[in-house]
Formats: C-alpha cells, sequence, structure tokens
C-alpha cells in the first residue's frame, strides 16, 4: 500500500487542481492522498467528489506555525488531520492566518514594484485561482518575466528568499496543537529537522510538544539528510510517536513527485483511530 500523506493544491500554493490533485494520485499509484493545503480547507469539497475509486483521501492541512521560546521565533509547519472543519475556534484562526498571508504577498509585490520588477497585485490574485497566497504565486511572476529559472531560483536571498521577503503571522505551535486536538484532529510535525529551510527548533522544544499532544514526526521528507531522517525517527521512537513520510507534493512548484516519500499502513491505522473530528473517504 502506497500512502502519501502530504500534498498541495490549488487551493494554497501546489499547480493543481484538487480534481487534478486526486486523478494524478491515482495515477500515481497511490493508495492514500492525504490533502494538506497551507491553512485552509477550501479544497477538501472538490478532492472529495472527484476522488477516483480506489483512491482513500485524508482531508487536513499544513498549518503555518511559530515557536517563540528562544532567543528568536522560528518558523514551523504542523500537519493536521481529520479535525472538524466547522470548529469555530479553529477556523477562525485559519482565516487570520490566509489573511496575513495575501497581507504579506500585497506588500512583497509592493517592494518588488519599488525595484522597477513590473509584478502586480491583480496579476498574482489571477493565477492563484482562490487559493491561499504564497510566495510560490510571486515566484511564478517572476519565471513569467524571466527574471528567473525556476521556484528554487526565486526563494534565494536576492529574491524571495530575503530581498522582497516580509514577515507574516503565525500561530502559536503550542496554540496550534491545542485547536487541532480540541476539533478532533490528529498533529503530526512537517520535516522537523529540514535544516536547508533554515532554523529548527530543539529537540526538546518537541518533548514539549508531545507532551501537550503531538501525534507524530514526519521523518521521511526529501528536505531531510538521511541524517536527519534517523535523527528523527529514533525522537520518535523514545517519545511513542508515530513516524510518517510524504512528498509535500507541490506540483511543477517543485521537482519532487507524488509518492516520493511514503506512510506505512501501521502509521495510518493510528492516525485513523486517534481522529474524531472527520473521517477518511474511502
Amino acid at each position: 500500500m502506497r500512502i502519501d500523506l502530504h500534498c498541495h493544491s490549488t487551493a494554497s500554493d501546489g499547480t493543481s487542481s484538487p480534481a487534478e490533485l486526486v486523478a494524478d494520485a491515482a495515477a500515481a499509484g497511490l493508495d492514500v492522498m492525504a490533502l494538506t493545503d497551507h491553512d485552509t480547507t477550501s479544497g477538501w469539497s472538490a478532492a472529495i467528489a472527484a476522488r477516483p475509486a480506489g483512491l482513500t483521501l485524508v482531508p487536513g492541512a499544513e498549518l503555518s506555525c511559530r515557536w517563540h521560546g528562544g532567543p528568536w521565533p522560528i518558523s514551523l509547519h504542523l500537519l493536521a488531520y481529520l479535525f472538524d472543519p466547522s470548529d469555530a475556534a479553529l477556523a477562525v484562526e485559519l482565516a487570520r492566518i490566509r489573511a496575513s498571508r495575501e497581507t504579506r504577498a500585497e506588500r512583497m509585490v509592493h517592494l518588488m514594484r519599488a525595484d522597477g520588477i513590473d509584478v502586480t497585485w491583480a496579476e498574482v490574485l489571477e493565477h492563484a485561482e482562490g487559493g491561499t497566497v504564497g510566495r510560490p504565486h510571486l515566484a511564478q511572476a517572476l519565471i513569467r518575466r524571466g527574471l528567473v529559472d525556476t521556484v528554487s531560483e526565486a526563494f534565494l536571498p536576492e529574491w524571495l528568499g530575503h530581498r522582497y521577503r516580509v514577515g507574516k503571522e503565525d500561530l502559536d505551535v503550542f496554540v496550534a496543537l491545542r485547536l487541532v486536538i480540541e476539533a478532533g484532529g490528529v498533529p503530526v510535525f512537517a520535516h522537523p529537522r529540514a535544516s536547508t529551510r533554515g532554523p529548527v527548533v530543539p529537540d526538546v522544544v518537541i518533548e514539549e510538544m508531545a507532551d501537550e499532544g503531538l501525534f507524530g514526526l514526519e521523518a521521511d521528507h526529501t528536505d531531510h539528510t538521511p541524517q536527519e531522517r534517523a535523527h528523527v525517527r529514533a525522537l520518535a521512537e523514545r517519545l511513542g510517536l508515530v513516524v510518517t513520510g510524504s512528498s509535500d507534493y507541490h506540483g511543477t512548484n517543485k521537482t519532487v513527485r507524488l509518492g516520493a516519500r511514503t506512510t506505512t499502513p501501521e502509521a495510518l491505522e493510528r492516525i485513523v483511530e486517534a481522529a474524531t473530528g472527520t473521517s477518511v473517504i474511502a
């Protein structure tokens, strides 16, 4: 059984619509796919409606979080599976984060325009197609102008990585954990040791997260080195957490393919058993 528990659609910063994504997942030979767009559940209904026979869909989201306990805040992502999308407290916070993402992206457009880059906010919104706006949408605008060749290049410091980057609001990670659990969901820390993305939280923070209800760690991820994957697996075993693996698929915004990393059936079974918010679609 091939299980990919971290995939994005045009509801956030992927390039496949939710309907296209589930079709692509089936064509790639996946048996189970989780839809985990950034801070939104807006793609759930379309993915459920278009789900091919034989593909099990796990509704979820990837929450933008931050840890404030060190000398400076550290960004991290929390995968939330099978939570109740109508839970008012969680829905309010997700809406706030989405609004912050949009404000941030518009400010980044203004910075680029001040440097003579003819990117318009209307264009960015058009290509986001109603999804949660993120830096990949700005990267695509730079690609269309021939200023960079890839999203990865657009994320370098001279572009969206630093020069035109603007901070955004995130959820305190411990608040996010509580909200997901209270909404009946199952929280898994996404790519927890991906040092290529920037600073990572120390293990003691993950221990504190486990004490507050963290259910699993995403060990098998393209942005983890073999040593980082081994470290996460050992930490998960010590803390009694589930280990997951996934592609973090974003369509053509990244080179990674669906099913590049997978989760075991036993881990998925534990996640499903722990959830009370909503059910897998099979």
